[in-house]
This record gives structure tokens, sequence and C-alpha cells, in this order.
């Protein structure tokens, strides 16, 4: 998966906006103000994204392409790599958890306002 595809995928989802609040190369995608991944634009190596605790420990264990995610909590955050290690299915599946995740969190009123 390159750059381009993997933004125009987290872009379609709804109520999904990106900036690079941390510095000028840290791209994230956000579904109602919360993050659910984040790249770096210049080396595009690998995709930060939330993850189920348990599925995270497991794709650890089985994927070598997968470890804890640099910076962030590392029982709620995985790094895929995007080296090819990871095929593009796991990892649409993984981007499509993480938006999911936040999106499970997300109070009734603002789901409903999202039209989730």
């Amino acid at each position: 998966m390159n750059i381009e595809d993997y933004r125009n995928y987290c872009l379609a989802k709804p109520g999904v906006t990106e900036e690079f609040p941390f510095n000028e190369t840290a791209l994230v995608f956000k579904v109602a103000g919360k993050m659910f991944a984040l790249t770096d634009v210049e080396s595009f190596a690998s995709i930060s994204l939330k993850c189920d605790p348990e599925r995270g420990a497991q794709l650890r264990e089985e994927q070598p392409g997968i470890n804890y995610a640099y910076h962030f909590n590392k029982k709620h955050w995985i790094g895929v790599a995007t080296d090819g290690s990871v095929s593009d299915a796991l990892l649409l599946e993984l981007i499509d958890h993480s938006y999911q995740l936040v999106v499970n969190k997300l109070p009734k009123k603002l789901r409903a306002a999202y039209g989730f």
C-alpha cells in the first residue's frame, strides 16, 4: 500500500478529518476529533493504529510486521509496517478496526450527529 491509497482509504470513512497536530510530517486521521491513525508522510514506514489489547497482543506474536506503536500506549496501539510484510488486506482490516474502536467509544449523541 502506498501513502496515497492509505490517505484516500481513511478519508473515505464518515466523519474523518486529517491534520498535522504534532509536526509537519505526522499525518493524523481523526473521527469526531478522536485520533485513530497516524503515519509519517516523509518515510511512510509504518502506521500507528488503535487496536483491541488482546488482538494487538496476538497480532504482535503472529506478524513480524506488527509491533508496539512508537510514542503511544502500548496496550491500545499497534505499529503496522508498510514494507509489504503485512498484507494490504490485513492493513485495511486494521484501519477499519481502529476507526470502529473510536466510533464505538463516542457518546450516543455524537454518533447520531455523524450518522453512526
